[in-house]
């Protein structure tokens, strides 16, 4: 894999001028991305700005393996273009949404259908697709669920339990986020951002942070820097217990679920300490942090984070000691490791597919570029695999703070970013405890937001739970669904 020579280069969380984006017709752009997705780069984003008449479409790609990032833009147009998603079925979601928000339709689109708005009668759903067959029928589940879920709707075709095709209509969850940040930022801007997905509130407040910074030209302090990868690893360990334990709950396998059930709110309450919120909400700012660690609350949370994680590796130890548990999980929703980069999964759920894929690695920012835990991967794609690859996170992620919390760097927590610059496209990226996470702005001559683009790695991950039901039981869902976790509302933005 080499860095692209059309697209104009950038490092995570920059910005470079919007007159140095190279300007291609929407055509040639189609040409030149999948040229370098041949190539073995990713999709990013890939986002529609209006102008005039038209609409411009913007790519940003990731280079992994030379940690670089490449954007490029066509001239403002109008009507059809020859679709992407059929040579590269990852930018299907993207070119789904912005034939929807701007009307450019892409010609060729397998499956072309709205990803948010109302289609008819149909909440972002449409036509659904149809297996034929005497001995098909449909199992259609939601947009309601039990319990607290939030609302999405799963339409099976089953030929008696086996899943043949499953297809995901979401899109009940639109709060127009993106559409109000439009002209920002604006006092209630960042707490949108903490809002995006609730449970990911570090990674999308660092995500924006980072932009605003960029766009500033200035990084936050660097105990800011450590700060953020104390609260964002901290996020991390929370909800991969929560998932470890869900996971055990499906499965009916009460000593792992109980007992992760809990760990997670003692995780949870460790952000709590350190910011007085436990999702983090109020920690993280532009320019660093608003509240730090003195010595007496770092001593408490460096031994509150040790009791808690002995306590997760016992109930880990429970979970993996249990033939049954192993047995449901084993086998169970596989999706293969070209399947995973056909589609372009990103985060646990690519590498549990045995894809070396982590944006604390390919594309380092912050503190992660002084401190880094080793990238864990698993090569069976299945539930197991997905279920191990949160395990081995987690203590590597455990490590990684034990190490951090013994050697913190003194100075400031907040400083004063300033003005953006105007015109600008600025791009960042971080490792979500889902994946990675993509922001995307660009100004105006003001240096307000002109476009705003939000990628949560749900948009990314959604098609591989459905690609993951193929074959299996309908009675597996719920294991498949909770092994990918994703968010509702982080898609529906």
């Amino acid at each position: 894999m080499s860095r692209s020579s059309s697209f104009a280069p950038l490092a995570n969380s920059t910005c470079i001028p919007w007159a140095e984006v190279p300007e291609w017709p929407l055509a040639e752009l189609v040409r030149e991305t999948s040229a370098d997705l041949e190539r073995g780069a990713r999709l990013c984003a890939w986002l529609g700005v209006p102008e005039g008449a038209g609409t411009r479409l913007v790519a940003v790609i990731a280079f992994d393996g030379d940690n670089t990032l490449a954007a490029a833009r066509s001239f403002p147009a109008a009507g059809a273009y020859a679709a992407l998603t059929p040579a590269h079925p990852q930018a299907h979601m993207f070119e789904r949404e912005v034939w929807e928000q701007y009307g450019l339709l892409p010609q060729g689109h397998p499956w072309l259908k709205p990803v948010r708005r109302s289609a008819g009668a149909y909440p972002a759903s449409g036509e659904f697709f149809r297996v034929e067959g005497r001995e098909v029928h449909e199992v259609a589940v939601g947009p309601v669920h039990a319990g607290i879920i939030e609302p999405g709707h799963f339409r099976f075709q089953c030929s008696g339990e086996e899943v043949l095709h499953l297809e995901i209509a979401l899109g009940y969850q639109h709060r127009g986020v993106e559409r109000g940040l439009a002209g920002g930022p604006h006092r209630a801007t960042m707490s949108q951002m903490e809002a995006v997905a609730g449970d990911t509130t570090i990674g999308h407040a660092t995500a924006y942070a980072s932009v605003m910074e960029a766009l500033a030209g200035e990084e936050a302090p660097l105990r800011a820097q450590w700060l953020r990868l104390v609260a964002l690893e901290l996020e991390r360990l929370a909800n991969h217990t929560g998932d470890l334990g869900a996971l055990a709950n499906d499965v009916a396998f009460l000593p792992a679920a109980s007992a992760c059930g809990r760990i997670r709110g003692d995780f949870l309450n460790l952000t709590a300490l350190l910011c007085g919120n436990r999702f983090g909400r109020g920690l993280v700012r532009p320019g660093g942090c608003r509240h730090d660690l003195e010595p007496g609350r770092l001593s408490q949370l460096a031994g509150r984070l040790g009791a808690a994680l002995v306590e997760v590796e016992q109930a880990a130890e429970w979970l993996w000691d249990a033939a049954s548990v192993r047995a449901r999980f084993e086998g169970a929703g596989t999706v293969s490791p070209s399947q995973a980069a056909e589609i372009g999964l990103v985060g646990p759920a690519a590498r549990a597919c045995g894809l070396v894929r982590d944006v604390r690695y390919d594309h380092p920012a912050g503190w992660h570029r002084l401190a880094q835990a080793p990238v864990a991967v698993w090569p069976s794609g299945d539930v197991f695999a997905r279920a191990r690859v949160r395990w081995l996170e987690i203590q590597r992620s455990g490590q990684l703070l034990r190490e951090q919390l013994g050697a913190a760097p003194d100075g400031d927590i907040r400083s004063d970013p300033g003005p953006n610059a105007p015109d600008r496209l600025a791009v960042a990226l971080v490792e979500g405890w889902r994946g990675e996470v993509c922001h995307v702005a660009l100004t105006d001559a003001a240096g307000r937001f002109r476009r705003y683009k939000i990628v949560d790695p749900s948009f990314h991950n959604w098609i591989g739970l459905a690609l993951a039901m193929r074959g299996q039981a309908v009675s597996d869902f719920p294991i498949c669904n909770k092994s990918f976790n994703l968010s509702y509302c982080g898609f529906d933005l």
